[in-house]
C-alpha cells in the first residue's frame, strides 16, 4: 500500500507519541528520558524507512520491539 509522505509522518508521528507515553507510564521516565529512548534506538531508524512497514503497525506491537531493544542493552 503506497501512502503520501505526509501520511507517513503522521502514521509514524503518532508511533512514537504513544511510545513516549508508555515509557513514561510503565517506566517511569521523565518526558525528556522518553524522547532520548525513542530517538536513540535501533528502532527508531527502522520506524523511519517506510519500506519496513513498521508504520503500518500498532503502537503496542512496535513498542514490544522497543522494549527488547532496552531489555537487552
Amino acid at each position: 500500500m503506497n501512502v503520501s509522505q505526509a501520511e507517513f509522518q503522521n502514521m509514524k508521528e503518532e508511533i512514537v507519541k504513544d511510545l513516549i507515553s508508555r515509557l513514561m507510564e510503565e517506566r517511569g521516565l521523565t518526558m525528556q528520558e522518553a524522547f532520548d529512548k525513542v530517538y536513540n534506538s535501533r528502532l527508531f531508524e527502522k520506524l523511519n524507512d517506510p519500506k519496513t512497514g513498521l508504520y503500518f503497525q500498532s503502537s503496542g506491537y512496535v513498542y514490544s520491539y522497543l522494549q527488547d531493544e532496552m531489555n537487552n542493552k
